[in-house]
């Protein structure tokens, strides 16, 4: 089986499908929002949200496939149980591996999905109340 070599995307296309991530996730927030506000705005929101988390997942599971198959390409995991030394081609594996995780936003993603979860919960609720 003939290696790749791996490398991290350029940063604007991280930061790319991470901004196309955010957009999906306030698309997907606010349509409860627009169903009490402006219920015409519902079924367009639904469409920017769907269509971004399609994209965005699709990037993501591409590069969660292109570190699987780094590691198992190079048998990373059965090298480092054997205490085996790994050769300049596995340590820039490794070094990709690390990187990719290190620079990857995916944890700011994270939170900041959560947070507009909360908000989005607590709007309803007081819509709910005052409508």
């Amino acid at each position: 089986m003939e290696k790749h070599k791996v490398h991290i995307v350029p940063k604007y296309v991280i930061y790319g499908f991470f901004i196309l991530g955010l957009l999906s996730a306030i698309a997907f927030r606010a349509i409860i929002l627009f169903q009490r506000l402006e219920p015409s705005w519902v079924r367009p929101v639904w469409y920017i949200g769907t269509i971004g988390y399609f994209f965005f997942f699709l990037y993501r599971y591409s590069i969660t496939k292109k570190r699987k198959r780094a590691i198992e390409q190079f048998q990373l995991i059965e090298k480092v149980k054997a205490n085996a030394c790994l050769a300049d081609q596995d340590r820039e594996v490794v070094l990709y591996l690390l990187s990719s995780i290190r620079f990857s936003p995916e944890d700011i993603n994270y939170a900041i999905i959560f947070i507009l979860s909360l908000i989005a919960v607590a709007s309803d609720l007081v819509l709910s109340a005052v409508m």
